[in-house]
């Protein structure tokens, strides 16, 4: 063995020995793929990303990271149907849920419907989907720069979202489902998520703790430029094994969406709060808001996705505690989405909300996204069955957190 090649692995060891010997106060929630099929048989693309994924996990572990998913999004269900009809795709879509399951991979499948079409039949299909598959996560497009609103869709996504809340166990089906709004593909999070293109990987992140720890260290004066300092020094070394791994396999690194996404044990709420020194929704949580969005987008990394500030209100203890203290509405969420976020994330509202409402909402998030060049926002809705407003709402879904039900102003 020459001298370069064993420097070359001295060198690597080191780095493993030294990233794993440092405790990260973050995750990697996904490793996503993306993947176009050539038809609804097949699989074989399918189980390719797998193995892809698999590898791509183990480097991250090897590392010393903790890689929470890894993930499958294709390009969007109508792309693809080639004739069929959404009936006559339900058992193929079945066998794609089987592999996921047996492989603990999460799988998306985009727009369901072409952007601005309406199908009346779609919201009864879709409770089959629900009820026979269990990792598939699917979304219908409301607004694009190319062609503004999208009425139709809209109109579709309210009744999907209604009758999933109906024919669902505690309305947790919508958290298969959302309506994106200017979304573009690459996105690593579900379910907005869909694929063009060539085999290409991103990822996503669970990074609230970091920024409670640089936070808690600083002012309003050094809170941006400490913040984009810890970000870009963490966040580098896996944007470096992203680069590896892309020219070792030969798919495309897409980036890093650098959204902090929650977990139940890392607060985004907490983190604004720490900033802040008051409750999540009082005055200057718009500020923060703006903050570190500002930080986010302006990052010297490979980014794609959201990229924004994510406030999911069941995925986050602060922000559902804050909830049932009344401290903010969902209008105001839409208000601190115009200066950060992605849009309206898993809000719990009363189970008797008409679908006229629920297009309403879905209206105030397309024009929002439609007013600031290439902001990517989503609205997942859940319609809580038999709930009204201040009910105690909890769920059997372990990733989610009690909290109670939110009014619509």
């Amino acid at each position: 063995m020459n001298r370069y090649i064993l420097t070359l692995l001295f060198s690597f060891t080191s780095l493993v020995v030294l990233c794993q010997s440092v405790e990260h106060d973050f995750r990697i929630r996904t490793i996503t793929a993306g993947i176009t099929l050539s038809s609804l048989s097949d699989t074989s693309s399918i189980i390719e990303a797998v193995e892809f994924l698999k590898e791509a996990r183990n480097g991250y572990k090897t590392m010393g990271y903790e890689v929470q998913t890894i993930r499958i999004a294709t390009q969007n269900l109508h792309e693809f149907l080639n004739g069929k009809t959404h009936k006559e795709a339900l058992p193929y879509l079945i066998k794609f849920d089987q592999i996921a399951q047996r492989d603990n991979i999460g799988f998306a499948m985009g727009w369901i419907l072409a952007p601005d079409k309406y199908d009346a039949d779609i919201a009864e299909w879709v409770i089959k989907l629900i009820n026979q598959t269990q990792t598939i996560s699917f979304s219908l497009p409301i607004s694009s720069t190319q062609s503004g609103i999208h009425t139709n869709s809209i109109k579709a996504a309210a009744e999907i979202t209604k009758v999933i809340s109906k024919n669902s166990k505690g309305g947790e089906g919508n958290f298969r489902f959302t309506a994106s709004a200017n979304c573009p593909a690459g996105i690593p999070f579900f379910p907005a998520a869909y694929h063009e293109g060539p085999n290409s990987f991103a990822i996503g992140l669970e990074s609230p703790n970091i920024l409670t720890r640089v936070f808690s260290e600083s002012n309003w004066n050094e809170a941006k430029h400490n913040l984009k300092l810890e970000l870009e020094t963490q966040f580098k070394p896996i944007q470096s094994l992203a680069e590896k791994i892309s020219k070792s396999s030969g798919w495309i690194y897409d980036g890093i969406d650098t959204s902090p996404a929650p977990g139940l044990d890392a607060s985004i709420g907490q983190a604004i709060e720490t900033l802040t020194k008051h409750p999540f929704g009082g005055p200057s949580t718009l500020r923060a808001c703006a903050l570190i969005t500002d930080v986010l987008k302006n990052l010297e990394l490979k980014t794609c996705g959201y990229s924004g500030l994510m406030l999911p209100v069941i995925e986050d203890k602060i922000l559902a505690k804050r909830a049932m203290e009344n401290r903010f509405t969902l209008q105001e969420l839409l208000l601190f989405s115009s200066v950060s976020g992605t849009g309206l994330d898993v809000i719990p509202l009363p189970g008797n909300t008409t679908i006229e409402t629920v297009e309403r909402i879905y209206y105030d998030v397309a024009a929002l996204s439609l007013k600031y060049t290439n902001k990517a926002l989503s609205a997942r809705l859940f319609l809580i069955p038999d709930k009204v407003v201040g009910d105690l709402v909890e769920f059997d879904n372990p990733y989610l957190t009690s909290t109670t039900v939110m009014k619509i102003e």
